[in-house]
């Protein structure tokens, strides 16, 4: 598997000193870099992890995607090229700041920019919260997940799926097509809705603490329009989460205790019993919308037949003692 995790994410805006709020004093990021019109932030000891930069539209710039090492780059790249894809091995000014060893470009089938590296840079100095909380839950798992909008998710499956080496976790076909990817032990690292829509739909943090979770969620809801989604659990990862208008119009899923699979002996199914098992109101819709309503009804549903998740349970000793260590 080439790719192994979500390394980072590179978001558009010229609210930049919106995002330094929003990222510090609700996600809980420590804000490292402020300059001109940029801002980085890291949540681990990575240099960074996010980047917002105030040239373009509103919205996502880039995803980064990381590999094990630069044989691994090269061999991407190859097969890439082989399939008719335009990469551009980026210039070292790039990679520099990207804080990364090495970095390759090029576009999905909807035209999103999508960055692969390896060789990450590791901060010597310890990660410092923007607010108290425990930390993200990161490491080996990576930054989190991204979902996109899609206008064709049967089209784009070859692209990810087959050339790109993601993995099928599990997908639904209503009440449109989602379809969730893993790379490693977190459920999913990626995903598409096929909403006949393009964009970033939302990128998820997950923290170690749900009650990191509980006093966002309040802080969230101190400040009006800012809860996009209730706080709720989904039915797939079994992730209890909310989820937050971003000062750039997409929202940010801030969760916990979602489970780790097992990659080796996953195998892909279809999900019927909707997004969540409860919570997840779409409050960004007007009440009576035929899209929030459907969600509810597929919720109560789920309800009157008793489903349930598992609650999260310790990992095994060795995985925490890598996702700690890293």
């Amino acid at each position: 598997m080439a790719l192994s995790s979500l390394g980072y994410i590179g978001v558009r805006s010229a609210r930049t000193e919106d995002w330094s709020g929003f990222a510090t004093g609700l996600l809980g990021m420590q804000e490292v870099d402020r300059g001109g019109s940029s801002r980085t932030f890291r949540m681990d000891d990575r240099k960074q992890r996010l980047l917002v930069t105030g040239d373009g539209d509103e919205g996502l710039d880039f995803l980064g995607w990381e590999v094990d090492s630069a044989e691994e780059l090269d061999r991407l790249a190859g097969r890439l090229e082989d399939a008719g894809v335009a990469v551009k091995l980026e210039a070292a000014a790039l990679a520099d700041q990207r804080l990364v060893g090495r970095l390759i470009s090029f576009k999905d089938p909807d035209g999103n920019h999508i960055e692969v590296f390896c060789k990450p840079q590791v901060a010597s100095d310890p990660f410092v919260p923007g607010r108290p909380i425990s930390g993200f839950k990161t490491g080996t798992l990576g930054m989190g997940h991204a979902v996109l909008h899609v206008e064709d998710a049967q089209a784009l499956l070859p692209f990810y799926r087959d050339l790109l080496g993601f993995n099928v976790t599990d997908y639904g076909l209503t009440p449109f097509p989602l379809y969730f990817f893993h790379l490693n032990g977190r459920h999913h690292s990626f995903a598409m809705v096929g909403s006949g829509r393009k964009g970033l739909h939302h990128f998820m943090v997950e923290l170690q603490s749900l009650d990191d979770v509980g006093q966002g969620y309040d802080i969230a809801q101190a400040e009006d329009g800012r809860v996009a989604y209730t706080l709720g659990r989904h039915s797939n990862d079994h992730m209890t989460s909310f989820y937050a208008h971003s000062p750039s119009g997409f929202f940010v899923e801030y969760g916990w205790g979602a489970r780790v699979i097992e990659p080796e002996t996953w195998e892909p199914h279809e999900t019927t019993d909707g997004p969540s098992y409860w919570g997840h109101e779409r409050v960004h819709l007007p009440e009576g919308d035929p899209g929030r309503e459907r969600m509810r009804e597929m919720r109560m549903d789920a309800a009157r037949r008793g489903m349930r998740a598992a609650d999260p349970v310790p990992n095994c000793a060795w995985l925490d003692s890598v996702v700690n260590r890293e």
